[in-house]
């Protein structure tokens, strides 16, 4: 169960903590992604993103897997459940550097406005999550809380908490929807007459056993 928790303030480390922080750091590390602190102070690294998207996402070609309807060179389709990237960023990146490289690498044409980076963490039995604001760093909450998924993960999702802001969509985008709404509630159809088919088929089997003929 997520529990939304306000945002935690911001602590900076001096260029001898960071240090000693990032060399804890790869000392923990189990999957060879390890922090490089450079001469400037600048320190790289890899965080992972899962991607936990309700709406299809538009991207820019023609071979995508998945549930897709087309429109001209874009295609609108539903991310995998549970779909994790990698990225390898530096100190320096912030959340909406973040969120537009995440886009690139899926070339997702819709605009980054429309998208949230939330920091995930578990603490006393509990999940609670915080969407992080623009200007945060997030390799550097990744050093804090150092390499753990289960300490600290991010998962990037729509920006909008309530209503569905649909006016910030393209035409194209709300026709590509409508496509894939139309597909899906096609597919149900047939999926429940189906099931309603074999039931009524279940039912003249037992009426047909018990008014036989005497």
């Amino acid at each position: 169960k997520d529990v939304q928790k306000e945002q935690e303030p911001h602590v900076y480390l001096s260029k001898e903590e960071v240090k000693e922080k990032i060399q804890s750091y790869n000392s923990s590390v189990t999957d060879k992604l390890k922090m490089t602190l450079n001469a400037n102070g600048i320190y790289t690294g890899f965080i992972k993103v899962q991607m936990e998207l309700c709406r299809p996402i538009t991207v820019q070609s023609s071979q995508s897997q998945g549930r897709c309807a087309h429109s001209n060179n874009e295609t609108a389709f539903y991310l995998p459940d549970g779909c994790v990237n990698t990225l390898h960023i530096s100190s320096t990146n912030t959340v909406r550097e973040v969120i537009e490289a995440l886009l690139k690498k899926f070339f997702v044409a819709d605009n980054p406005a429309k998208f949230a980076l939330y920091k995930r963490c578990h603490k006393e039995d509990q999940v609670y999550t915080c969407k992080l604001s623009d200007r945060e760093h997030p390799l550097y909450l990744r050093l804090v809380a150092g390499p753990r998924t289960e300490m600290l993960s991010f998962v990037l999702r729509e920006h909008e908490t309530g209503e569905v802001m649909w006016e910030a969509f393209s035409i194209p985008e709300l026709q590509n929807f409508l496509r894939i709404l139309d597909k899906e509630e096609n597919e149900q159809l047939q999926i429940l007459k189906k099931r309603y088919a074999a039931y009524r088929d279940k039912l003249e089997e037992a009426l047909g056993g018990v008014w036989k003929p005497g």
